[in-house]
């Protein structure tokens, strides 16, 4: 089954579009981390919030907000394009922190 970013782009606000967005996730975030996982610094944080999101007691809800954050990682459509020497990966860190300042302790028992 072929995903389309573009059908992420609504609310996640049904456990359906959690599970796509989990799908979509689990196809294509390990290619991207380890293609670009020497050049950046939070591999373990998008590491954990993939743990968390295939966690299966946590509620979806919980992890539509994760899987909102590892759909933005692995988009090619960035704020700041990835290919951009040092500045690419700026705006996927900053959303990466962000989720996992939001989880807080919620998500550290999600690290290696």
């Amino acid at each position: 089954m072929n995903y389309d970013p573009r059908d992420f782009e609504v609310q996640y606000d049904t456990e359906e579009k959690v599970e796509r967005g989990s799908k979509y996730i689990e196809e294509r975030l390990w290619k991207k981390v380890e293609k670009e996982g020497s050049r950046i610094r939070f591999a373990n944080d998008v590491r954990a919030l993939f743990r968390y999101m295939k966690d299966k007691n946590v509620a979806w809800y919980r992890k539509s907000i994760v899987v909102g954050a590892l759909i933005y990682f692995i988009s090619p459509i960035d704020a700041i394009p990835d290919f951009a020497p040092f500045f690419g990966y700026l705006d996927d860190l900053g959303v990466i922190t962000a989720v996992i300042a939001f989880m807080g302790k919620e998500i550290s028992s999600y690290y290696d």
